[in-house]
């Protein structure tokens, strides 16, 4: 998966070849596809390989939280997303713009948006902001934070990530009517 990633990156997904994966990886043709039926097969898992990753950046940044700073978990949930989002942004594109789900139902449960679903969900419970419904609240801080991220890439004009990440909080805060600070 390692070299996969390599060429897919370096070259492209459509332009690497199963033959440049195996010889990058030093192993034979039949290990590859032992484990993978398709080139596609790589990029589902170099997909899941990467959401599983941020997530666990996710969970390692709230959890280093005291549990009831709801607003602190929240704005440690934002900054890392951010940083994840920014350090590995090339990956993030590839797997996500070259691979297209068979089904929404993918994109539905992705845990991303679950774990900030339940942040939000249990922040509501803990009385620190209202979410009336903490799933779509989720979403939809999910596609401003990601739409922000995407900006910032490709603005010839570059923030600072300490300011990008301010930007970000300030709007999840709002949208929470929670002090913006």
């Amino acid at each position: 998966m390692d070299a996969a990633q390599a060429l897919f990156l370096g070259k492209g997904f459509d332009d690497t070849s199963v033959d440049e994966i195996v010889r990058r990886a030093e192993v034979a043709k039949g290990t590859f596809y032992f484990y993978f039926k398709t080139k596609d097969d790589v990029l589902q898992a170099l997909r899941e390989r990467f959401v599983e990753k941020f997530h666990e950046r996710l969970e390692a940044a709230v959890a280093g939280c005291v549990p009831d700073d709801w607003t602190g978990r929240l704005d440690a949930w934002m900054e890392a997303a951010v940083d994840g989002y920014l350090d590995e942004f090339a990956l993030r594109d590839l797997v996500f713009h070259e691979f297209r789900p068979s089904s929404r139902r993918m994109q539905h449960d992705n845990p991303i948006t679950v774990h900030l679903t339940a942040l939000i969900a249990d922040g509501a419970r803990g009385g620190a902001w209202v979410a009336r419904n903490p799933r779509m609240t989720a979403v939809m801080l999910f596609g401003a934070f990601h739409s922000a991220v995407d900006d910032e890439i490709i603005s010839p004009v570059k923030s600072s990530r300490r300011r990008l990440i301010a930007e970000v909080r300030r709007f999840c805060r709002m949208a929470l009517g929670l002090p913006t600070r």
